[in-house]
């Protein structure tokens, strides 16, 4: 048995698709019986194409046209992306070709590409080559970029977002033409259009459906609320059984009443931020995270406002996705850079605040955080202790933790410019922005 690394599974999968003939998984818990019965909306790929003759669809591929029979079921609920490789698959590499088409010459070459290890770098001279060498008006795209993006919708679609490499902006939206910052004059590039900084935004829109279009995963998405054997003691069980989950039902009546609607976790580190689908190459920077998020924000307000057609394998029907952001997993650190508190100081206590105990250590440059026994019960013995800890009594108690309602109103107005430039204007104690998040409606 020859072991691979997971690059060259996923260009072997992109290039040649799964071998159609493997109907059953017997390892993956799958049911024995035709695969192509899992799914059936009605619409099949002949609708799509119903004036074209098969004659004409047909080039000598390499299985060009068996691997997007293969991938009807999975993005059949997105005709955009179907529409897409059905056009590819038609289109002559160049005028006169019949032996390529613009999909299957893609294929081919991102195939030699893979089974030789080519470099992204080294591929691209190549396209460049071939476009030159090829008759004039080919399809050939010219760059490694360009022959993978042609791809997303095999794959998982994402975006590759220029950014300001002070991180002002992102050069999307109005900035999109832009070369250089509009704020710091910086340039967009380094040498030869190369992008100074970047970002890889895996798109969740497309993920989700992809995950209600596998049978198992769409029935497992609806586990909480469909399994006949999950425990309703009052113990924390599951997120369902959480007082969050109960509020978000009854102040959101419409979205609870709907199982498949989606709660979601965002994941966070202090050094390398992995966001759902967002994955950072250079470091964001403390409280410039919100210039990054901003298109995951812009999705989620989406899926919460008029949400996503969304195909539902399991119960064989459309439904409408919403989704909302349920809560976040973080470090302290990553928590300061998402929230815009001043995680470091004297005041390092989001519910202190100002209350926060607080010394420096003498000689040193440590700052320790002290009275952490008011969490302790009133009559526990170690508040009376005094030598093994500050020597006094401990007769406080925490501060109540302010409510979301609470620390909107301390942040509106906090006009915090982003960029590293700005670092040091920022706010050294208390809440230095108000969070991106803010921004979601609910």
């Amino acid at each position: 048995m020859v072991r691979l690394d997971v690059d060259v599974l996923r260009d072997h999968l992109i290039t040649k698709g799964i071998n159609q003939l493997y109907k059953c998984w017997l390892s993956h818990i799958e049911i024995l019986g035709d695969a192509s019965s899992n799914v059936d909306t009605g619409m099949g790929f002949d609708t799509l194409m119903e004036d074209e003759t098969h004659e004409e669809l047909m080039y000598d591929d390499e299985g060009v046209e068996e691997m997007i029979n293969a991938l009807q079921e999975s993005i059949e609920d997105c005709p955009e992306m179907l529409e897409n490789l059905s056009i590819d698959a038609k289109k002559p590499l160049y005028s006169g070709c019949s032996k390529f088409s613009r999909l299957s010459g893609v294929l081919k070459l991102l195939s030699i590409k893979a089974s030789n290890g080519v470099t992204d770098k080294c591929f691209t001279k190549f396209m460049e080559a071939f476009h030159e060498i090829l008759p004039e008006g080919n399809l050939l795209p010219s760059r490694t970029y360009d022959a993978k993006k042609m791809l997303t919708s095999i794959g998982l679609s994402y975006e590759r977002i220029h950014a300001c490499p002070n991180d002002w902006i992102l050069y999307r939206k109005e900035y999109a033409s832009l070369e250089s910052c509009p704020e710091c004059n910086v340039s967009r590039y380094k040498k030869n259009k190369v992008p100074a900084k970047f970002m890889w935004y895996f798109l969740i829109i497309p993920r989700f459906r992809r995950l209600f279009s596998v049978p198992v995963e769409a029935k497992n998405l609806t586990w909480h609320a469909d399994s006949d054997g999950r425990e309703k003691d009052g113990m924390l069980r599951h997120p369902a059984d959480s007082p969050q989950w109960v509020k978000i039902d009854k102040d959101f009546p419409d979205f609870g009443a709907e199982p498949r609607n989606l709660r979601l976790a965002l994941a966070t580190d202090a050094e390398v931020y992995d966001v759902i689908y967002i994955d950072f190459g250079p470091k964001a920077t403390s409280h410039d995270i919100d210039v990054y998020l901003a298109p995951l924000v812009e999705d989620l307000k989406l899926l919460w406002e008029s949400g996503v057609e969304v195909f539902d394998a399991h119960r064989k029907e459309n439904f409408n996705l919403k989704a909302m952001l349920f809560g976040t997993i973080n470090d302290f650190p990553a928590y300061g850079n998402l929230s815009g508190y001043s995680v470091k100081g004297y005041n390092a206590c989001p519910i202190c605040d100002e209350n926060t105990s607080s010394i420096r250590i003498p000689n040193s440059n440590k700052i320790v955080y002290m009275e952490n026994r008011k969490g302790l019960p009133v009559k526990h013995r170690y508040r009376k202790w005094k030598k093994a800890f500050n020597g006094k009594c401990e007769e406080g108690k925490f501060p109540i933790s302010l409510s979301g309602d609470q620390i909107f109103k301390k942040v509106q107005g906090l006009n915090v410019k982003h960029g590293k430039l700005n670092s040091n204007q920022l706010p050294s104690k208390g809440y230095k922005k108000e969070s991106i998040f803010f921004g979601l409606p609910y």
